[in-house]
């Protein structure tokens, strides 16, 4: 993914989730403003041969991937024209068939799943990465040491990508995780690893390249850390704790203004370039509004299907 790819994917989950958020019918989110370059870094490095899981923070994750911006709004407003046909919303979205395994609410949820994916292609002999996004959050859930334990036993082709955010919901990352960085949670394991900027994409593409590579080579497993910024509280139904000073500081960091200043510093972006990216990403997200919107919503008989 070139350099205009990455600011333009990162210009759509934020202008995605601020139209979703004008909506009054928006249900329960967990936004991705502030970490887009996390998930746009982490889904340039990888192929039409891997995988993606990710956590209940999945807009950014599934656009990035290359999701249909319609499809998935339609899944988050609960309509039928939705890739989970609108049961799975924010908290259960999936698309394996796009390189899309799947978000997981539950806090660490995701991490035994992946590995059992990437166990599931070793065995399967296929080719390919399984990447897995997850909080700091669930860096304190025995589930991580777990994933990483059988995963460098076995040599599992799984990278593991840390979004640090700082926080869980309201905890500050010092107060419940003691490693200094969390990608020395991957040494006992003798797992490679990375901590970079979580708000620079091209940094976090680069590690996230070089990890993958690690891991295609049937090497086993790697850890990257991208160390963000949360733009909004933990959910929508969560206050903002930090104080407004702090807020100001957080938000000077944007990852979409961070590279487009680099882009035109290098005179790859222009003024009418950037104009022309803005108008295209309205486009897209008005578009998928329109699509989720003709779509109904699913039947109250369907509230049990597959359902065992």
């Amino acid at each position: 993914m070139d350099a205009l790819a990455l600011l333009e994917s990162m210009m759509l989950i934020r202008a995605f989730e601020e139209a979703l958020m004008r909506r009054p019918d928006h249900g329960f989110q967990l936004l991705s403003s502030g970490e887009e370059a996390v998930a746009v870094g982490t889904c340039a490095a990888l192929t039409s041969d891997d995988t993606l899981l990710s956590s209940g923070r999945s807009i950014g994750p599934a656009l990035a991937r290359g999701l249909e911006p319609g499809p998935v709004m339609a899944e988050l407003l609960g309509r039928t024209a939705g890739p989970c046909r609108g049961r799975g919303g924010r908290g259960h979205l999936a698309q394996p068939s796009a390189g899309y395994f799947g978000a997981h609410a539950v806090v660490g949820g995701n991490l035994t799943i992946a590995a059992g994916v990437a166990l599931a292609w070793q065995a399967e002999g296929r080719p390919g990465v399984v990447a897995c996004i997850f909080g700091d959050g669930a860096c304190g859930s025995g589930a991580l040491h777990e994933a990483m334990n059988v995963a460098a036993l076995w040599k599992l082709p799984l990278l593991l990508v840390c979004d640090n955010n700082g926080w869980s919901v309201s905890t500050p990352r010092a107060e419940a995780l003691a490693p200094e960085r969390l990608s020395d949670l991957a040494a006992p394991f003798r797992m490679p690893s990375a901590t970079v900027d979580g708000m620079d994409v091209v940094a976090v593409r680069d590690a996230a390249l070089a990890l993958a590579a690690h891991v295609r080579s049937g090497a086993g497993p790697a850890f990257l850390e991208c160390v963000s910024e949360r733009f909004a509280t933990h959910s929508t139904a969560t206050r903002e704790t930090r104080p407004q000073a702090e807020m100001a500081a957080i938000l000077a960091r944007c990852p979409i203004r961070r590279h487009a200043a680099r882009l035109e510093a290098e005179g790859t972006l222009t003024e009418a370039l950037r104009a022309g990216l803005e108008r295209d990403v309205a486009d897209t997200v008005a578009d998928a509004l329109r699509y989720a919107e003709s779509a109904p919503f699913p039947d109250v008989a369907d509230a049990l299907r597959d359902v065992v």
